[in-house]
């Protein structure tokens, strides 16, 4: 269940920094309270997750489903561009995150 919270974590800290970003600098009121909320939901999650995973692998995956999420949107969403090199980099810091996944003893 423990992964499956970091996972849930990881969607919810993707989901507000999207909402950061549409928030512009928390001038707006709907994507603010969307951003808050999201960010609570994201800390109670990993939370959870860290009542049985160790914090640097909790962490780093954490993060690491942010950082991937937010770039695959960034791409569809605001139009950043898609160039090899930042894809490439995006599919390293998958293999990361799957390996510290499978090194895991929990």
């Amino acid at each position: 269940m423990q992964w499956i919270y970091l996972l849930i974590a990881g969607l919810f800290e993707i989901a507000w920094a999207i909402g950061l970003k549409y928030s512009h600098g928390f001038s707006c009121a709907i994507p603010s309270i969307i951003t808050a909320v999201c960010m609570i939901a994201s800390f109670y999650f990993l939370s959870l997750a860290l009542k049985y995973l160790p914090l640097g692998t909790a962490y780093a995956i954490w993060t690491g489903i942010g950082t991937v999420g937010c770039a695959i949107l960034g791409i569809i969403l605001f139009k950043e561009p898609a160039t090899f090199l930042r894809l490439l980099c995006i599919c390293v810091i998958l293999a990361g995150v799957y390996a510290l996944k499978l090194t895991s003893s929990h």
